[in-house]
């Protein structure tokens, strides 16, 4: 059993408790600790010897009063930092399981989809990354503003379950057979009860031609195409499905954009996973574009997967 802790961060608004609600479940699924943590971009003498002491932080305190009456909460710990909360969070990973960030803070600008917070996480963490969205997102429900909003207890759904979890994946990369986000997805279906579904996308690479005479030929390769990727993926899924035979799969196969499927299938998920490319180069971020998208875009908590370290990325 993974001892490590959920860790969550918290600022006080009311994304973060959001955050935290989702944390707190997924910390009870894993029968792990939650540890819930706010960063201070800056602090005073006296308020740094008050945080060593776990004790003078307004956001973590208020947090500790709602949370107190929840009798299944699992283990929970609250720590206040003091630094660059883009840099702190996603160190924290080094030491959790699972690291939860709401979709954006209380600063930038209220119009962003996705906080500079949840995006360094996402790119640089050495753990999974869930961004728990806003319930409005989309348009898909109509949420009460910021400043008046009556804030939910602990266990509150922001939406019903779905009984789904949704991974995807690319069929025509070779790191697919190595992805830890497919087994993530596995295990967090399992955990769950639900169904997963896997959605690999691909895009034809082939133009369209220009002649009838080619159309037959164009048709039978493509067929071909698609059934050397169906093999892979079938291949790929077939240890998961012995080691999680209670899972119920269904993987689909779509000539589509993936970005566009992942956000399409979010609606009706409750949790889509996708996984964070290797980095090519030493500098810069992490983040692949599909990934990106689905942060942005996506209607239900999203995890982003870090693929495991080669020996030429160390």
């Amino acid at each position: 059993m993974d001892s490590r802790p959920v860790i969550v961060g918290a600022d006080g608004s009311p994304d973060s408790e959001r955050a935290v609600h989702w944390a707190a479940e997924a910390a009870r699924l894993r029968a792990a600790p939650l540890q819930v943590v706010h960063v201070w971009p800056y602090v005073t003498a006296a308020r740094a010897a008050d945080a060593e002491a776990g004790t003078g932080d307004p956001v973590l305190e208020e947090l500790r009063q709602r949370l107190a009456g929840d009798a299944g909460l699992p283990e929970v710990e609250f720590r206040s930092l003091n630094g660059l909360t883009d840099a702190i969070l996603p160190a924290l990973g080094d030491e959790a399981q699972l690291l939860v960030l709401g979709s954006r803070g209380r600063g930038g600008f209220a119009s962003l989809l996705l906080g500079s917070n949840g995006m360094a996480c996402a790119a640089h963490a050495a753990c999974p990354v869930v961004v728990v969205p806003r319930p409005d997102r989309g348009g898909a429900q109509t949420a009460a503003a910021d400043g008046g909003a009556a804030r939910p207890g602990v266990g509150h759904r922001q939406g019903p379950a779905h009984g789904r979890v949704t991974l995807g994946i690319d069929p025509t990369a070779e790191e697919t057979r190595e992805s830890s986000a497919i087994g993530f997805a596995f295990q967090e279906a399992a955990r769950r009860g639900a169904a997963l579904q896997v959605i690999a996308a691909y895009m034809w690479p082939m133009v369209v031609p220009n002649a009838f005479d080619y159309v037959v030929a164009y048709d039978t390769t493509q067929r071909e195409y698609e059934q050397a990727l169906v093999s892979q993926v079938t291949e790929v899924l077939a240890g998961y499905r012995e080691r999680y035979p209670e899972v119920a799969v269904e993987a689909a196969l779509r000539p589509a954009d993936a970005a566009g499927q992942l956000v399409e299938a979010s609606e009706q998920s409750d949790l889509v996973v996708v996984g964070r490319h290797r980095r090519r180069l030493r500098i810069g971020r992490r983040l692949g574009s599909v990934a990106h998208a689905v942060l942005l875009h996506a209607l239900c908590p999203i995890a982003v997967v870090p693929e495991a370290a080669r020996e030429e990325d160390d």
